[in-house]
């Protein structure tokens, strides 16, 4: 029994209370064999908990590998994992905010159940690694004591609404995106027209075009903030992006409309849900995402049907209440402002504050950047962290796409303290948004898809470029580098200066690890343009690569104004690959065996420890869905009548029938009510009258229980009936799940 249900009951909503018992009915039924592991399977991940690669309980942290002890010591690297064992849960951290509660409920959690380390993720997300699914219920639960859920961070679904971390505070915004983010994140979370989805789908929003820090080009849908006048007065309104996305084939996002009122964003994106859930791909998983729906229809067409579906919606009072409460996200400072103070007996100090530091367009205030290495902190620095902004910023903590943190509204002053506090517990580490600081996916240290170790090979470049980050050229600093363990670009390769995603050859037998070289991406522009492929080099060449590519460019650009884009454009793929063409050849195993492992794993290079992926998770139909629901709501009224809970078993059962009917009636009335007397009637009609619902042998047997049920009064000794009325709706149920695949069959 979970002691955290007992000691949080009251503190949590009644609602997260709910769902998070009801997922443990369901963990429940899959150890009994009583629910269908796929539905289970997007189910879990609908609750951000996803399974993993186990790599003998070691992780690389980019300078060494550690440990992590499993209690059944039997784990292994490889594909056949089970449902059961460790995996990693994602915490939806919307817009990337974080309070510091949070950040210390979140540090306890990564000490008591995962390796100890919070990954901070390239969509502004925590992840923990290595958590048993047992444990996850009472991570649940506490983090909802303090206002963060797990719910749709995976899956088929809306996934998290990621925000330029400078918003509000930012020279260049045309007006703060955060209060817009919050309110289309609470709009779409659970939201009925987002559950049945092809595949996942990614918002973004950003407060200007010209940075990088919303990536709106790269999205299902991006937001860019703009204002405009209309009758005389200053509006303000989004440019709305559609159907971007990086994965194998990168896509650039298709302008859906130049403004967009700020009242029409949310149910403007309702719709868009639901077109995209009627219309988008739900068999073939690599054409599930909108970008695939619109190049099959053309913007036009998808502008169209949005729109001719935003004119049917029933009026939401939330599409536009959060405006009410005015354009301000609420963040204040806790400290007064001040000049900027440079004098510090660090030695560091210097380098940190030239890299590091943010001038906010409010006077006397800076962002300060907290680079992490590998986007990992440790449960120990994240404590202690969240007492030094406790101290400085109280809870104006951002997380970055960059997996970085940002301290917001630090007062000038307090720079070389903060510094210094900082760099006690290692988190002062310059270069921040430069060459030095590499973005990486967890590759092959947790990814079943991972094929080359992105996080072994980032944290060798960094290690490499801090060396020298001092005697680097300011154009070469200025760039980017990030990492992906395979194509499916997580690690955003296709938007750096200089990307990277892993891949593997075959020479004389040995499996070597490559990384295939990508260049000139566009990361300003909200990730503007996408860089072009050249060459596949050995794992451990790519270092030497990133030296001869970035010497070419020092030494042949036009002019000192000429961008490495424009280089690299200029100059064209050939002469590119020409560069890192001798690192290309490899040695043999005889010659040199050390290019035949991986980065920070000694062991042979293998593929043969790739499983199957959950990226996309399952393609789950709403009605299965719905269906497993009702079944849920069986096996829980079984448990009430096993505790003598008559009364709870009643209610259970029959809303476990209604909502299999509702299930059945969805297929062809999308947006019937949930209303007992409606649902009974449309079933009636749609199917028991039709006889489609008829079994071969038991004719309307079945169906009779639920008409049966509806028109009987409350029974006076619920005891003597509640046991048939769960037998019944049991019945019921298996004649819903045949009559459904009787209809996917085309029979009826």
């Amino acid at each position: 029994m979970d002691q955290w249900k007992d000691k949080l009951a009251g503190i949590l909503p009644e609602s997260l209370e709910q769902e998070i018992s009801e997922f443990e009915s369901q963990m429940e039924m899959m150890r009994r064999g009583e629910i269908d592991p796929r539905i289970f399977g997007e189910t879990r991940l609908r609750r951000g908990i996803y399974g993993q690669r186990y790599d003998n309980g070691q992780r690389d942290d980019g300078n060494r590998i550690r440990e992590i002890v499993f209690p059944s010591g039997e784990l292994m690297k490889g594909p056949d994992t089970v449902w059961d064992a460790p995996g990693m849960l994602r915490i939806k951290n919307p817009f990337g905010a974080v309070t510091v509660d949070q950040m210390i409920v979140m540090s306890d959690l990564a000490e008591e159940y995962a390796d100890g380390v919070l990954h901070v993720t390239t969509r502004q997300d925590i992840q923990y690694h290595y958590v048993h699914i047992e444990d996850m219920p009472p991570v649940m639960r506490r983090l909802g004591a303090v206002g963060i859920t797990t719910k749709e961070a995976c899956g088929n679904v809306v996934r998290n609404v990621t925000a330029c971390p400078l918003a509000g505070v930012c020279n260049d915004e045309a007006f703060d995106v955060t209060p817009y983010s919050a309110a289309l994140t609470n709009f779409l979370l659970g939201h009925p027209d987002c559950q049945d989805f092809g595949r996942k789908f990614k918002i973004a929003f950003s407060g200007c075009y010209d940075h990088a820090c919303g990536l709106v080009n790269m999205h299902d849908l991006g937001a860019l903030a703009i204002t405009k006048k209309v009758d005389g007065k200053l509006k303000r309104g989004f440019k709305l992006f559609v159907g971007g996305g990086l994965g194998a084939v990168p896509h650039p996002a298709k302008i859906f409309d130049e403004f967009v009122p700020e009242e029409e964003l949310l149910p403007l994106s309702q719709a868009m849900g639901r077109v995209f859930a009627r219309l988008g791909e739900k068999k073939n998983r690599a054409k599930a995402r909108v970008k695939f729906l619109i190049a099959k229809l053309g913007i036009d067409e998808f502008k169209r049907l949005v729109l001719e579906e935003r004119k049917i919606l029933p009026h939401d009072d939330r599409w536009t209440s959060y405006l009410e409460h005015g354009p301000v996200y609420g963040e204040k400072a806790i400290k007064s402002p001040s000049d900027i103070k440079t004098s510090s007996d660090e030695p560091n100090f210097d380098h940190w504050l030239s890299t590091n530091i943010y001038s906010q367009r409010q006077k006397g205030y800076s962002v300060v950047t907290i680079a992490l290495p590998l986007g990992d902190l440790s449960s120990h620095q994240g404590r202690k962290l969240a007492y030094i902004a406790d101290k400085y910023v109280g809870d104006a903590i951002r997380l970055t796409v960059e997996q970085n943190i940002v301290l917001r509204w630090v007062s000038n002053k307090d720079l070389p303290e903060l510094y210094k506090e900082l760099n006690v517990i290692g988190l002062a580490t310059p270069d921040a948004g430069t060459i030095v600081d590499v973005t990486s996916c967890p590759g092959t240290d947790t990814c079943k898809l991972g094929i080359a170790s992105s996080r072994g090979l980032a944290g060798e470049l960094r290690l490499q470029l801090a060396q020298k980050s001092l005697e680097l050229d300011k154009a070469i600093k200025g760039l980017r580098i990030k990492v992906s363990g395979c194509f499916n670009s997580c690690g955003q390769h296709h938007i750096a200066d200089i990307g990277f995603y892993g891949n593997s050859r075959n020479i004389k037998g040995f499996k070597v690890p490559h990384f295939q070289v990508v260049l000139g991406g566009e990361w300003k522009n909200n990730g503007g343009s996408y860089g072009m492929a050249i060459g596949a080099v050995p794992s451990k060449r790519i270092p030497k690569s990133v030296t001869l590519i970035t010497e070419s460019f020092i030494k042949e650009r036009l002019n000192f104004d000429e961008s490495f884009q424009g280089y690299v454009g200029r100059v064209g793929k050939k002469y590119m690959r020409s560069i890192i063409e001798g690192l290309m050849i490899v040695p043999s195993y005889e010659e040199d065996s050390s290019y035949y492992s991986d980065w920070g794993d000694p062991r042979e290079f293998s593929l043969g420890d790739m499983g199957v992926g959950e990226c996309a998770g399952e393609i789950v139909t709403r009605e299965e869905f719905e269906l497993q629901t009702a079944e849920r709501e069986v096996f829980e009224a079984q448990l009430a009548l096993e505790e003598n809970n008559f009364r709870d078993a009643n209610d259970k059962s029959y809303h476990a029938m209604l909502n299999a009917a509702r299930a059945l009636i969805r297929i062809e009335n999308y947006d019937v009510p949930n209303s007992p007397e409606i649902i009974v009637q449309e079933f009636k009609v749609r199917f028991f009258d039709t006889k489609r619902f008829f079994d071969k042998y038991a004719k309307g047997k079945f169906g009779r229980y639920l008409l049966q049920r509806f028109d009987e009064d409350e029974p006076k000794d619920i005891e003597d009936v509640a046991r048939r009325y769960v037998e019944e709706s049991q019945l019921f149920i298996e004649a819903a799940h045949s009559c459904y695949a009787r209809i996917s069959r085309g029979e009826v």
